[in-house]
């Protein structure tokens, strides 16, 4: 089964995310808004147990972070992707290394760059239209991150929570 690490950003954020998505993002109805920590991998029943408890340990040691939305930004000419650039700071790069390297599947393919898709499989032609009205109307959020969700993908595509982990010393 497919499995992923993601934060979910406040409601106010993801309503913000959502205006643009249901129109430029054919994923919209298969998983909420979201910052991935640690990108799709496969795991089975019993393996997922181990990951489970490795995730809680490694919540454990991180207090909550500060995720900050400062602009929309695009991996263009790569993908035709637009997001929200999450502004990268110690507390999220220190989390992200411990859920990537040395731990469950393999490392990560590309450098993190923290980021909450709004447009994605855009034609050349539908990203440039956009882009620059998305970058002019922009985007300025500041909120406090206190937990990580443990996704894994159904059949139809879509993700769901298997478990929830709070950032934090006392949990």
């Amino acid at each position: 089964m497919k499995y992923g690490i993601v934060a979910f950003p406040s409601k106010k954020l993801q309503d913000l995310a959502n205006a643009y998505r249901k129109r430029y993002d054919p994923h919209y109805a298969l998983i909420t808004p979201h910052m991935t920590i640690k990108g799709v991998f496969e795991a089975n029943d019993q393996e997922i147990e181990e990951v489970a408890k490795a995730i809680q340990k490694v919540t454990a040691k991180h207090d909550p972070f500060e995720l900050t939305v400062s602009k929309v930004g695009t991996f263009a000419p790569i993908t035709n992707t637009i997001f929200f650039k999450v502004v990268p700071n110690d507390a999220l790069l220190a989390l992200y290394k411990d859920l990537n390297h040395d731990f469950f599947g393999d490392e990560p393919e590309y450098a993190f760059v923290p980021h909450i898709t709004i447009a994605q499989k855009l034609s050349s032609g539908e990203h440039d239209d956009i882009i620059g009205q998305l970058k002019m109307v922009g985007v300025d959020h500041t909120e406090m991150i206190d937990r990580l969700h443990l996704l894994y993908q159904l059949e139809d595509g879509s993700w769901t929570v298997y478990e929830t982990f709070r950032l934090d010393e006392d949990n």
